[in-house]
């Protein structure tokens, strides 16, 4: 499983909203809830999010083994 508590962190280290990070990526608010929810993002998106947020993919996301 793929979480994305780090962008959490990414986002606030930047002084970001997810508003403003919505403006930034175009990407809509049902993304930002499917990301809270740690749901199945495609890999355009992470990349629309690393250049936004000029960071790295382990910068937002992390993989966590299913139990």
């Amino acid at each position: 499983m793929i979480i994305f508590d780090k962008l959490w962190i990414t986002i606030e280290k930047k002084g970001m909203s997810t508003y403003q990070l919505r403006e930034k990526c175009g990407i809509d608010s049902k993304t930002i809830r499917r990301l809270r929810a740690n749901e199945n993002m495609e890999t355009k998106t992470l990349d629309k999010l690393c250049k936004a947020l000029s960071c790295r993919l382990e910068d937002i996301a992390t993989y966590k083994a299913d139990k």
